[in-house]
């Protein structure tokens, strides 16, 4: 398989790296506990530069991070058990970050305590002052319930607090943090509840049009994710202000940022309301060409990361290179007769993000023991090699040796694990998420050997 060739610099990444892919509930304690500087010591030693997570947010029920009950709140699962205090809310720091945050800090606390009130229902299911946000209702909500969201608010500054502590600590190890933003918002979330008119509902609430994809190599009858589409007309009016407080929040927290689902910037699939599958649906324009010239007038060169992975149109493809933004390269899908497969090494743009495999897809041996005999024939041939043990490793070595400036090994991969790791199955309801890792999994060839893949990728 092709390696390419080194790559130049972008505007997103300055020199060639490499890191691993792991969200902080797959530590073995599955917190941020002492376990994240263990982790990131780990990372120092096995010479890689970046750490990958998915997304923090809460989810709105299971474990899924991209259905999330706020776009902006932290998942308070994420703090350890011994964690808590009393809050002081007359902390003159916390006072500070609260300032900071109340433009969606209230809105949220509201919405969790109304959430715990009515048993876990969703907004648009509750009684009509709370789920049309009545001033009355809502000034008697907050006056008769000071302790709780006193509690809601003071949580979200401890998790705050907790990832600048990592955040720190990666930055004196030289590790860059790499974010996961979705691109859409849960149905059942405060920022919908909060304000309905930035989202396409009807009267009563509900999603008029659902958002997904239509079928592809993940699911043959496509991805109904159910959350609601955006009322850009209403986002572009307000000069596009939610998703500047968004992206400003997310780079408090991270180095880089994936864009999750970056076609919907150019156009999104717009499901039937009556179609239980993504089959029936049509692709609409979105004017993502504003929103990124207006997050960078705001913020300057923002150091984005788009997911281009499914549908892509050479409309998409121009958006992404108007701006500078890296794409997304994934090895396991390079593997057909097609030339020109964007995934195929010797077709990387200098500036592609390369996975061997990203969180929704099998781990590399579990993919590959899954593939019929004549096709694993094929993938052996096109990595140069003949035995089947060493095709992760094979995989990882053309990732790293490839002209993408930055390359992404999920740790899954870095251990050679098969299919009883995977993270998720897209589309596909299940008690997925839940992966962790142990210990003793790491043997002490693991680093060295990872390290002198890196080096001799001359990636850092």
């Amino acid at each position: 398989m092709d390696k390419g060739v080194t790559a130049t610099s972008n505007s997103t990444l300055s020199r060639r790296r490499s890191g691993v892919l792991l969200h902080p509930t797959s530590l073995p304690s599955g917190v941020l506990d002492q376990a994240v500087l263990r982790w990131l010591d780990f990372l120092v030693e096995a010479g890689q530069g970046v750490w990958q997570v998915l997304p923090l947010g809460m989810p709105c029920s299971g474990y899924s991070p991209y259905q999330s009950l706020s776009a902006f709140a932290a998942n308070p699962a994420l703090l350890p058990p011994d964690s808590a205090d009393i809050p002081d809310l007359s902390d003159a720091e916390f006072r500070h970050w609260f300032r900071q945050q109340e433009f969606w800090l209230e809105d949220f606390a509201d919405f969790i305590l109304l959430r715990e009130l009515h048993n876990g229902r969703p907004w648009y299911e509750w009684p009509g002052p709370y789920r049309d946000r009545a001033v009355d209702a809502l000034q008697a909500l907050r006056s008769e319930h000071v302790t709780r969201l006193g509690q809601l608010h003071w949580q979200q500054y401890q998790l705050y607090r907790a990832w600048q502590g990592v955040r720190a600590a990666a930055g004196e190890r030289d590790i860059q943090l790499f974010g996961d933003m979705p691109i859409f918002v849960a149905h059942d979330s405060a920022d919908v509840w909060s304000s309905p008119r930035r989202f396409l509902l009807d009267n009563d609430g509900q999603v008029t049009y659902s958002t997904g994809v239509p079928p592809d190599y993940f699911s043959d009858t496509g991805q109904r994710w159910g959350n609601p589409h955006y009322n850009w007309e209403v986002m572009e009016a307000e000069d596009f202000s939610w998703w500047l407080q968004r992206m400003q929040c997310q780079f408090e927290w991270f180095d880089l940022l994936r864009i999750d689902h970056f076609r919907g910037l150019e156009a999104v699939w717009m499901i039937e309301p009556d179609c239980e599958t993504a089959q029936q649906g049509r692709w609409v324009k979105t004017p993502g060409d504003k929103l990124l010239v207006r997050l960078q007038q705001q913020l300057g060169k923002i150091p984005l990361v788009a997911e281009d992975l499914g549908i892509i149109t050479p409309e998409v493809t121009a958006l992404r290179r108007r701006f500078n933004l890296p794409g997304m390269a994934v090895l396991q899908f390079a593997f057909d007769g097609f030339e020109d497969n964007p995934h195929k090494p010797k077709n990387f743009e200098p500036g592609t993000v390369v996975y061997t495999g990203t969180h929704d897809n099998d781990t590399t041996r579990g993919w590959f023991n899954a593939l019929p005999p004549d096709q694993q024939r094929h993938v052996l041939d096109v990595l140069g090699i003949d035995e089947p043990a060493r095709v992760v490793d094979s995989m990882i070595d053309v990732a790293m040796h490839s002209r993408a400036q930055l390359c992404i090994v999920p740790l899954q991969d870095v251990l050679g694990l098969g299919t009883e790791a995977r993270m998720n199955v897209p589309g596909n309801a299940g008690e997925h998420w839940r992966w962790q890792f142990d210990w003793q999994q790491i043997t002490p060839d693991v680093a060295p050997r990872l390290k002198a893949m890196t080096r001799h990728a001359q990636r850092n």
